[in-house]
């Protein structure tokens, strides 16, 4: 599949790049988009929820009252999980959410994601463009030159960019990554994928 090079301007280049097939054209799996999805919201979680449990929460270990014909519920000291105040029964730990994935599972689940986009004809192919400074103003023209403004725009360079990555950064919908780091979870949370040229050959040598 061909498309045309647009530069920030929206106004084609008259250069045309070929997709690779075997990256942007698959039978997509949605069970391994869903597992690199899965993996990658895991991985985001910091795990530290803790509650105290009886033995942690300070007080007195004093029996309160007699064993049975108290007519409530057997308890022992102040710190029971019957009473205000006492121990968190099987509260939640500091965990690690995370889990392993095959490689192969992963680059499968961001070729999915990609093809998906294809052919949601939600993936604009750029000319390779930089700023002088950052400069919010400059995102906002680029989104409106290419007619996509409103919606969520996900930038995949080249390389780290740091004046467009802080013309980017104030605004809500925007995103930028490098072609090196791209995942299926910020493929698929763009409504569409902006793409420069040496991006498309970078994600080529790692799928391809």
């Amino acid at each position: 599949m061909e498309l045309n090079v647009l530069n920030i301007n929206g106004q084609e280049t008259g250069r045309k790049v070929t997709l690779n097939e075997a990256i942007f054209g698959i039978e997509p799996n949605d069970h391994v988009v869903y597992l690199d999805v899965k993996q990658y919201l895991a991985n985001q979680r910091q795990g530290n929820a803790k509650a105290k449990e009886r033995s942690e929460v300070s007080g007195s270990t004093r029996k309160l009252g007699r064993q049975k014909g108290g007519g409530g519920a057997r308890h022992g000291d102040i710190n029971s999980p019957l009473l205000r105040g006492g121990g968190r029964v099987f509260g939640p730990k500091p965990r690690d959410y995370s889990f392993k994935l095959n490689k192969k599972v992963k680059q499968l689940a961001r070729r999915s994601a990609l093809t998906y986009k294809v052919q949601e004809n939600a993936l604009v192919v750029l000319q390779d463009f930089n700023f002088d400074a950052p400069k919010t103003k400059e995102m906002v023209n680029i989104a409106k030159n290419l007619k996509v403004d409103g919606k969520k725009l996900l930038f995949v360079l080249p390389d780290a960019n740091k004046n467009v990555y802080l013309s980017a950064r104030n605004l809500q919908r925007t995103d930028v990554i490098e072609a090196a780091k791209v995942n299926t979870y910020k493929i698929l949370n763009a409504d569409v994928l902006l793409i420069t040229e040496k991006s498309l050959e970078t994600i080529d040598s790692i799928l391809g």
